[in-house]
């Protein structure tokens, strides 16, 4: 297993942009599927984004489609996604999840198809 350690997170207006990172301690990471979750205090956590194995293939949420792109740097085993247009909704503890597949395996929405994450970043977008 890598350890997984998102940054990027904080404070920001409405209309703002954010990007996350998810950065991992070892390459083996960029065999990995990595999904973005988040969780606001008393809700469940959502799915956000996530992208493959090989980056070709990345899905979103539909509250986040247009808004979020998630893309992966391999050379230095991480993942990022970028937030643009941020709704004070978007505000919640943002959570990467990795799991390792084969290069063809698509990426799933589910969070317990994950089986590595990590502690998470706070977003909060101020009205």
């Amino acid at each position: 297993q890598v350890q997984l350690v998102e940054s990027g997170g904080g404070l920001v207006p409405a209309g703002g942009s954010l990007t996350l990172s998810c950065t991992a301690s070892r390459r083996v990471f960029n065999d990995y599927a990595v999904g973005w979750f988040r969780q606001a205090p008393g809700q469940e956590r959502e799915f956000v984004a996530t992208i493959s194995r090989g980056g070709g293939e990345t899905y979103y949420a539909e509250s986040v489609k247009g808004r979020f792109s998630v893309s992966r740097d391999k050379t230095i085993n991480t993942v990022y996604l970028q937030m643009n247009s941020l709704k004070p909704e978007d505000t919640a503890v943002y959570h990467c999840a990795g799991r390792r597949t084969i290069l063809t395996m698509s990426p799933d929405t589910q969070a317990d198809w994950y089986n590595t994450w990590g502690q998470g970043t706070q977003v909060t977008v101020s009205s």
